[in-house]
């Protein structure tokens, strides 16, 4: 099934025909004299990339290249030149363009170029895909198709019907928190009022209440003279995010749980009552409940919040999501800092899925980050993602009767081959040592004659 549309446009019927013929085996190929003619049929018929002759009569290659992108700023266009015109070919590349061949055009280099450029469309396409399922009416939600994903895309649509009900989200720094509170908030019945994040961790303890609440003109020394509207306002017929509840001081927790059981409050020096319809939706890295037992948490509080609760799960416990977001950040940072990186170097995709990602999503972002940052690709390669194991992810483990194992991967092993492996290469060594007696042989591995030579029939190393 041919999945890619190719426009081919010379003005030189057989460079048309020629190029043409190569590609028509692998794509949809339709090739055009003119630049006018193609560029007439896109409005219906839209292609995957271009092949543009810069030396076209009428409209030149590069008004086309210029036209071709004001209509379609992402298609992917291969200028054709007859000489290696540098100037030409520089301006070409200003305007867009993602390559260039000269004439007389090498099929060979041709289709490596063809083949280049559409890996990035393929990949373009992929994601676009997934934003498609995942992204519906541009809502905020976790990229992947673990089974975990699923469940908590399930909560948030159940749970954001209603618009006041408090939910809590738990799970460790970089797992998405904030993201799910966005989804929650874009499908709630309050999706058209603010969202209004609030870093607990971030405010001093003496400032919080007015941070939350705000206050009156001349409420104490210091205050803004025409006083201030406090976070938990602006969220009016919105969604309040507190992310980090758990770093709040008790005190803080008792006046948040006063706004909460009613949505009444006053502001600090004020004597009227403020009255307020908001969603709060919490978030947390610590362990509420073991805080409630160590009397650090209040269990009023905690109840209050945790109507719904939604656990993210580590990066690492969903690794076939990895590589769906690795390509998501990837196309994300080609757009940003335009770059034209084309996919993953396999070694790169089987790194990405076994390394141990304690930083999570967050951190699997920063590392495409730098490698798109500081490389041109056109694969993301492995040594350009920084990715460095801890010696202690390294190292031989050593057991107590002092033999050493290597690590177990976070790939897994094949545990039966590798200990067949293991038999087949001692055995082996012990004949070798022995000169081929097994009586010796057995002795080196602490094992009786018949022991041995019921292991060896085993493993096939008889005769």
């Amino acid at each position: 099934m041919i999945s890619f549309t190719i426009f081919i446009v010379d003005d030189e019927p057989l460079v048309r025909e020629g190029i043409s013929l190569a590609l028509r085996k692998f794509y949809r190929v339709e090739a055009f004299p003119s630049a006018e003619a193609a560029i007439e049929s896109m409005p219906s018929n839209i292609p995957d990339m271009v092949l543009l002759d810069v030396g076209l009569p009428g409209m030149s290659g590069i008004q086309a290249l210029e036209k071709i992108k004001q209509i379609h700023p992402d298609m992917i266009v291969i200028m054709i030149t007859a000489l290696e015109d540098v100037s030409t070919v520089v301006e070409a590349m200003k305007l867009g363009a993602h390559d260039y061949v000269v004439k007389p055009v090498q099929m060979d280099a041709l289709m490596v170029s063809v083949r280049n450029a559409l890996d990035a469309v393929s990949m373009r396409k992929e994601i676009q895909a997934l934003h498609e399922k995942y992204l519906k009416e541009n809502l905020p939600c976790f990229i992947g198709e673990s089974d975990a994903v699923q469940n908590i895309m399930d909560i948030v649509k159940k749970a954001a019907r209603s618009p006041d009900t408090p939910i809590l989200i738990q799970g460790e720094t970089g797992t998405g928190k904030e993201l799910i509170a966005r989804a929650i908030h874009y499908r709630s019945p309050h999706f058209k009022g603010p969202m209004i994040a609030v870093n607990c961790a971030s405010i001093p303890k003496e400032l919080i209440e007015s941070e939350l609440f705000g206050y009156e003109k001349g409420a104490f020394s210091g205050a803004n003279r025409s006083g201030k509207t406090g976070l938990v306002e602006k969220a009016n017929n919105g969604t309040l995010f507190l992310d980090e509840i758990g770093d709040l001081s008790l005190e803080a927790q008792a006046k948040l749980l006063r706004f909460l059981e009613d949505g009444e409050f006053y502001r600090v020096g004020g004597t009227r009552k403020q009255n307020i319809r908001t969603r709060v939706v919490s978030a947390t890295n610590k362990n509420l409940l073991q805080m409630i037992e160590e009397e650090r948490f209040r269990p009023d509080l905690y109840h209050r919040i945790a109507v719904v609760k939604i656990e993210t799960p580590a990066l690492n416990q969903r690794r076939d999501d990895i590589l769906l977001i690795a390509k998501h950040f990837l196309v994300e940072f080609n757009q940003k800092l335009g770059k034209k990186f084309t996919g993953i170097s396999p070694k790169a995709e089987s790194t990405l899925k076994t390394f141990e990602w304690k930083g999570n999503v967050r951190e699997l972002k920063n590392v495409i980050e730098k490698g798109v940052l500081l490389e041109e690709g056109p694969e993301l390669m492995l040594q350009n993602l920084g990715l460095e194991t801890t010696s202690q992810d390294n190292a031989c483990i050593e057991l107590e009767n002092g033999t050493q194992l290597p690590p177990l991967p976070l790939a897994g092993i094949d545990f039966p081959a590798f200990i067949a492996a293991i038999e087949s290469y001692y055995f082996q060594k012990a004949l070798q040592l022995a000169n081929g007696n097994e009586s010796k042989a057995a002795k080196l591995l602490n094992l009786s004659r018949d022991s041995f030579r019921y292991r060896r029939k085993k493993l096939d190393h008889v005769g």
